[in-house]
C-alpha cells in the first residue's frame, strides 16, 4: 500500500509540553510523559506497514525518534495551517496522527488498510474522533490541504466539524474507534488503562504511586508485560 504516515509533534520541554498534566504533575513530570507518549507513537508507526514516514516536527528531535523517519519542520500557522501543509508533502494516500494518543496501535487501523489495500477503496477518507471532541487520526486518500484549511482546532466539536467538512466535500468517510486524547492526568490513567504493559503505562503507574489518593488510583502493570502491548501487531 503506498502510504504515508506523517505524525505532528512538537519537542517536550518542561513548561511547555502537556500544561494541562500541571497539576497534579510537575512540568518536568509533564513533559517527560508527553516524551514517553510521542516515543511509544513513533515506535508503533516504525512497524506500520507504510511507504513512506514523515516526523513533522516543532524543535529538534532527539536521534532516536528520528530513526526510521524523514524530519519536516512544521510550518508556521495555525494548527489547521500547519495540517494543511503536510498535505503538500505527499501525493499518495496519507494519515496523520498526534502524539497524544499513546495506546495507538495496529488494531485500530485494520478498517482503514483493509479499504485502501483494495483495489478500488471505498473510503475517501477515515478519521478518529477524540473522547475531548477532537481527533487523534486523518486519512486522506487524496490529500487536499483545503479540506483541513479553516476548521477551527482544539475546540470541543473540531472533530465533528472535520468530519462535516469531509462530507460537505462529497467524500466517503470511514471512522476509526474513538480514543482518550492525553490532556490530563485523568486521560493519561485511561490511556494507559487501554496499553497496559507499555512504557507509558509504566511511567503512568510510577507517577500515580506518588501522587494523592484524589488524582486516580494508580495503574496495575504487570510485571512481565511485553513491551509494547498491543502496538504490534
Amino acid at each position: 500500500m503506498n502510504l504515508t504516515i506523517a505524525v505532528i509533534a512538537k519537542e517536550c520541554i518542561p513548561g511547555k509540553a502537556k500544561t494541562r498534566l500541571t497539576p497534579p504533575l510537575t512540568p518536568a513530570q509533564a513533559a517527560a510523559l508527553a516524551q514517553v507518549s510521542l516515543s511509544q507513537t513513533l515506535e508503533t508507526v516504525r512497524f506500520f506497514p507504510a511507504a513512506r514516514r514523515l516526523l513533522v516536527f516543532d524543535g529538534t528531535p532527539h536521534h532516536r525518534e528520528a530513526a526510521g523517519f524523514e524530519v519536516v519542520a512544521q510550518s508556521a500557522g495555525r494548527l489547521d495551517e500547519r495540517l494543511a501543509a503536510i498535505c503538500s508533502l505527499v501525493t499518495g494516500p496519507l494519515l496523520i496522527l498526534g502524539m497524544d494518543t499513546p495506546q495507538l496501535s495496529s488494531a485500530l487501523l485494520t478498517g482503514l488498510v483493509a479499504d485502501w489495500s483494495a483495489r478500488t477503496p471505498s473510503q475517501d477518507a477515515w478519521i478518529g474522533l477524540a473522547s475531548d471532541g477532537g481527533f487523534w487520526a486523518l486519512g486522506l486518500h487524496r490529500p487536499d490541504g483545503g479540506l483541513v484549511r479553516g476548521v477551527e482546532m482544539s475546540t470541543p466539536r473540531t472533530g465533528a466539524h472535520q468530519l462535516a467538512r469531509l462530507a460537505g466535500a462529497g467524500l466517503a468517510v470511514g471512522l476509526l474507534p474513538t480514543l482518550t486524547d492525553v490532556d490530563h492526568f485523568a486521560d493519561a490513567l485511561a490511556a494507559a488503562r487501554d496499553c497496559h504493559g507499555t512504557p507509558f503505562a509504566r511511567e503512568v503507574d510510577r507517577l500515580a504511586l506518588g501522587l494523592p489518593a484524589a488524582a486516580g488510583a494508580p495503574v496495575s502493570v504487570p510485571a512481565d508485560a511485553p513491551i509494547g502491548g498491543a502496538a504490534r501487531s
